[in-house]
């Protein structure tokens, strides 16, 4: 992820800079973006109260929902409002994120808006970013660094949150000691292996004949996924609005590159909660053609396309139209 268009925050890391409208390069021609005043991707600026006869849904998660690679009306938050009449969504999505970071939003800059539904899609992924200390990042040299994250541990079953606040100055990765680097998200497992399949072009062939596993943390229920699991009923405990929890699945998953079971029975543990319903889209999402499937994403950009966030708005408008009718 690249820092130029965003900024320090001393609680999350970082924030998009408020109040700018820029175009950022991609492989898919550039895609403009606009921020609000309080440093997040959106149309609207964010208001406590919400308008009379109008539903409010408050929505969380990482590039994935901020939408890296598309322009700001193109994201599924902003076709939702499209499909759904009289609601308004306020996206709190932030690129490099992970669950952790995206929970300290919330109680940074939303707990005290008005709203009938509060939303958080959970890109799976984010149970390797919550165990990270810090993470790497381009500079507006397009170089390599290495930075400071806030982060949960659980001492004696007990969140205890650590790095904050957040150190603003790059780290170079050879002064961490050897346990710290274990501490870096790199954005996945095997980094130069990983590197060298994707400029060589076989990376989906090379995970479609091993069926590689990305996420191992899921398959017990311990370690990291007890780490998310208490940061998002910590989360869910502070909420007196429904709470929608969307597992987001990577493309390894959609595409049948990869076994799902474990992730889905992860999930499963927060079915029959009050007041928390859990959507999963796996099933909805496989139901399209594996040609179809492949265009959910860029060619060689990992997000979502545009394609990819109109599905995404299309399966999960009915389950909000429930929620929402619900209240």
């Amino acid at each position: 992820m690249n820092k130029q268009i965003f900024e320090y925050h001393p609680i999350i890391g970082y924030r998009f800079i408020p109040n700018i409208q820029t175009r950022v390069q991609h492989e898919s021609g550039g895609y403009l973006i606009r921020t609000n005043s309080l440093g997040f991707r959106s149309e609207l600026e964010f208001t406590p109260a919400r308008a009379k006869n109008y539903k409010r849904i408050l929505l969380f998660g990482d590039s994935y929902t901020a939408a890296d690679g598309v322009s700001n009306k193109k994201r599924y938050s902003d076709v939702l409002m499209q499909l759904l009449p009289e609601t308004e969504i306020y996206n709190f999505g932030m690129p490099g994120t992970g669950t952790d970071q995206q929970y300290l939003i919330y109680k940074e800059y939303a707990k005290n808006i008005e709203h009938d539904l509060l939303m958080v899609v959970v890109l799976v992924e984010n149970i390797r970013r919550i165990t990270a200390k810090y993470r790497v990042y381009l500079n507006d040299k397009n170089e390599r660094v290495v930075l400071q994250k806030p982060y949960f541990a659980l001492e004696d079953g007990i969140l205890v949150l650590k790095n904050t606040p957040v150190d603003p100055n790059p780290i170079k990765a050879k002064d961490l000691q050897a346990s710290e680097k274990k501490k870096v998200d790199t954005g996945g497992r095997f980094p130069t292996i990983r590197r060298f399949i994707n400029k060589a072009g076989l990376k989906d062939l090379a995970q479609g004949l091993t069926k590689y596993q990305p996420l191992p943390e899921y398959k017990k229920n311990k370690g990291e996924w007890l780490l998310m699991k208490s940061i998002l009923l910590k989360w869910y405990a502070e909420l007196d609005k429904p709470l929608l929890l969307i597992p987001l699945p990577l493309h390894q998953y959609v595409e049948d590159q990869s076994d799902y079971t474990d992730i889905e029975k992860r999930f499963e543990e927060f079915n029959n909660i009050q007041n928390l319903f859990l959507f999963n889209p796996i099933s909805c999402l496989r139901k399209f053609s594996i040609a179809d499937r492949r265009k959910f994403r860029f060619e060689f950009d990992e997000h979502p396309s545009p394609f990819g966030h109109e599905t995404y708005a299309k399966i999960f408008k009915p389950k909000i139209e429930d929620l929402l009718r619900l209240r």
